[in-house]
């Protein structure tokens, strides 16, 4: 109860401070610059191009914190060992590309980026579609979104079940051993086979993300013009016609957009790679090897080094998916 009354507390103060920053820094604009006397319209325009400042400023203060002083701070670090203190120049950047591990976590990674955000739009785009022909359509795609409102960690422990295995001799308590059983075939120790852990991990983000996609694909199929189908239906296009040749051809930008907000989240994967298998048995990521580096090597620069790269592997796509993103608007 304590912690309830805590969190309502700051919620309070915070909301209450918003209101007063706000409701205060205008008054005093307006003070400063009032919409009256011989200078009213040179006030006016003063207070014009500043008022947007004093909404924008605390969020870019916020950013200019959080986001822009971390990657500052990382750039520095790669340039230092471990403690953060020793000037060691570009010592960081050549271990790098020649340990074993990172050059693993680059290959999942790109196994990840070939697999999941192709996979999650496909199905997305599939539900989408399906979806909007049938009667209960829509407890279909609460049911489909519904893994969206569980956390990665939350979800690799209901995969953890589901990937269990027990010893010989013992009863099998994973749905994927107990199906194998039930066919005659051998228990196995899924996530510690290379290779294929890591597509056994893909799945579970596949599953997460697949609703995500199906939201946004499924709006933008109900954006499209009737009258293009219904022209294509007079001239005899088959359904799958209409659905290839009409409808995905118009809803393309969306579906870059969807597959490259995939692709952003997937370079930055960690939580149920952690979960699952702690990047052992060769199925090693980027994000978890930095974690690793961090907090358990406690070298500030290996872990800047790798964040850093992870950073330049995110922009460019992200900066695709802005401008995408901007066409469509």
């Amino acid at each position: 109860m304590q912690q309830i009354l805590i969190a309502l507390v700051t919620m309070g103060v915070g909301i209450a401070g918003c209101i007063a920053y706000f409701w205060g820094s205008n008054f005093l604009l307006d003070v400063i610059f009032p919409a009256y006397g011989k200078n009213a319209t040179h006030n006016l325009r003063r207070s014009s191009a500043i008022r947007p400042w004093l909404f924008m400023g605390p969020v870019i203060i916020i950013l200019t914190i959080y986001l822009v002083y971390p990657v500052v701070n990382s750039i520095y670090l790669s340039f230092h060992g471990s403690s953060g203190e020793e000037f060691i120049g570009l010592d960081n950047y050549i271990w790098l590309f020649s340990d074993e591990k990172f050059i693993e976590s680059m290959g999942n990674n790109l196994l990840w980026l070939v697999i999941v955000p192709a996979a999650s739009t496909l199905f997305g785009l599939l539900a989408a579609a399906l979806t909007d022909r049938i009667k209960w359509g829509n407890i279909a795609k609460s049911l489909i979104f519904m893994p969206m409102a569980i956390s990665f960690i939350g979800a690799s422990i209901i995969w953890k079940f589901i990937y269990d295995y027990r010893g010989e001799g013992d009863e099998q308590i994973g749905l994927l051993n107990a199906i194998v059983v039930a066919f005659g075939g051998e228990p196995q120790a899924w996530i510690t086979i290379p290779f294929w852990n890591s597509i056994l991990l893909m799945i579970i983000l596949i599953w997460i993300q697949t609703g995500f996609a199906m939201v946004i694909l499924s709006a933008a199929l109900r954006g499209i013009s009737e009258e293009t189908i219904e022209a294509a239906v007079l001239d005899g296009a088959s359904p799958l016609q209409i659905f290839f040749k009409i409808k995905v051809p118009q809803i393309y930008g969306t579906i870059a957009v969807v597959w490259t907000t995939i692709t952003i989240l997937v370079l930055k994967v960690f939580d149920i790679v952690l979960a699952m298998t702690n990047g052992q048995w060769g199925s090693q990521v980027l994000a978890n090897y930095m974690f690793d580096w961090m907090f358990r090597g406690h070298d500030f620069g290996r872990s800047a080094t790798i964040a850093l790269i992870i950073m330049i592997l995110v922009l460019p796509v992200m900066i695709w998916n802005v401008s995408n993103a901007r066409k469509d608007v």
